[in-house]
């Protein structure tokens, strides 16, 4: 039986519902344990009906370690992973409707059959089995109606983003640049068309690759809020951790060659490490869903980008140093400082390898960032500087990647995975 909701979409009816979230949140973090279940299972409830953006802060509660203090991390875990596996679905009514004006036909003639029921719902849409008239199985996501509304009254409320760019990089951003850079992720991840460009573009990046696989586009059956794609089936995160050492071993393997390829190699950041987003095979491949959210990466940042992960490479402290602060765009001082031991500790996994990833580790690095916020953004002089452009989302990569690596438990030559695929582009 599927949770049928109708998206609010108005902005200070989202606001208000955001806020009682927050209210809630806050109180059972003062009251305890048994109080932090029932507050959990209700902002997970709360934040599913809004969907949208809403639902992806949920969605990172339930995986980024640090996010929610200790305490409370298994009560809202278990519940915010309800949103990152099954958020609430709209009508079949609206979604029937939505791919027939979309698609310029019925049903019945786009496809030789087709489930009402979805089999997954997600922030952005949902998605539905369907059978294409030469018998392939595909899957449809079909965005969910009112959420182009819904994501445009969360842009505007800027105090509601202040919790996720509290997360995302320091307040004392410049709003507008900050606002600019999150509301063209988020619209683009409206954008069907644009998504399946994308995924095309990962497709070809990683051809001939056998541990990574990401499903054909079926563009006769796209559109710009419709996108169909092959079906594909696999394990998720929480099963995959209970796999054998050497099949985990693969896994880390193949998610860190997946994200920095495309990274370094593609000039392309998949900036939503969202686990529900990875199906795990049992051979230690894993087929990689959404391609919503793409950071671009291009000419001297993605110069210095190779630079620098090559100088970690090279073990070259002090190399790596100099190229760090050219990214940051540092002015020296306390900041500066900080900023690039903080972007050293991110690039443990490469300097130690192999090494560990741990939940203790991926913590420390939300800690990191509320630290630097601490000791420099109510100073004078501590010599902060605008984060450049294309960065913010950047601390998704250590937040949620790390996060999900965290879980795998497996120790890993990051280095000789790294220096792999970037020999076989020609960069080393």
């Amino acid at each position: 039986m599927t949770d049928e909701r109708k998206i609010p979409e108005g902005r200070l009816g989202r606001l208000a519902r955001l806020a009682a979230v927050g209210a809630r949140t806050g109180a059972s973090l003062i009251r305890g344990t048994s109080a932090a279940d029932a507050a959990a299972s209700k902002a997970a409830e709360m934040l599913g009906t809004l969907r949208g953006l809403a639902a992806k802060a949920g969605q990172m509660a339930s995986y980024v370690d640090g996010m929610v203090p200790e305490g409370q991390r298994e009560a809202y875990e278990t519940a915010m992973r309800k949103l990152r596996n099954a958020a609430p679905t709209s009508s079949p009514v609206a979604i029937r409707a939505r791919v027939e004006e979309d698609l310029g036909a019925p049903i019945d003639k786009l496809f030789a059959e087709w489930d009402e029921q979805p089999f997954a719902s997600a922030s952005i849409g949902q998605v539905h089995r369907a059978r294409l008239d030469d018998g392939r199985e595909v899957a449809v996501k079909v965005q969910h109606p009112g959420i182009e509304k819904a994501v445009e009254s969360d842009l505007e409320n800027a105090d509601v983003l202040g919790g996720m760019v509290a997360v995302l990089g320091p307040k004392r951003l410049e709003p507008k640049a900050v606002l600019a850079e999150l509301r063209a992720r988020f619209l683009e991840e409206l954008d069907y068309e644009l998504e399946a460009r994308r995924q095309r573009a990962f497709t070809a990046l990683h051809e001939g690759d056998p541990a990574i696989r990401i499903p054909e586009v079926i563009l006769e059956r796209s559109s710009k809020r419709v996108l169909t794609s092959e079906l594909v089936h696999g394990k998720a995160l929480e099963e995959a951790c209970e796999a054998d050492l050497v099949i985990r071993e693969r896994y880390a393997d193949t998610l860190w060659r997946f994200v920095f390829k495309g990274n370094l190699v593609g000039g392309m950041f998949n900036a939503d490490p969202h686990p529900g987003n990875y199906l795990f095979q049992d051979d230690g491949s894993i087929i990689f869903l959404d391609f919503g959210c793409v950071q671009p990466i291009e000419g001297e940042r993605l110069t210095l980008a190779r630079n620098l992960h090559l100088a970690a490479l090279r073990r070259d402290e002090e190399a790596f140093g100099e190229i760090a602060t050219k990214i940051l765009l540092t002015e020296g001082g306390v900041y500066e400082r900080m900023a690039v031991a903080y972007s050293r500790r991110c690039f443990e996994p490469i300097f130690g390898s192999p090494y560990r990833i741990t939940r203790a580790y991926a913590a420390s690095l939300v800690e990191g960032i509320k630290e630097m916020k601490n000791e420099v953004l109510f100073k004078k002089d501590g010599n902060f500087v605008q984060l450049p452009p294309g960065m913010l989302f950047m601390n998704r990569l250590q937040f949620g990647f790390y996060s999900v690596l965290a879980r795998l438990d497996v120790s890993l030559d990051y280095a000789a995975v790294e220096e792999t695929f970037l020999r076989e582009a020609g960069f080393v």
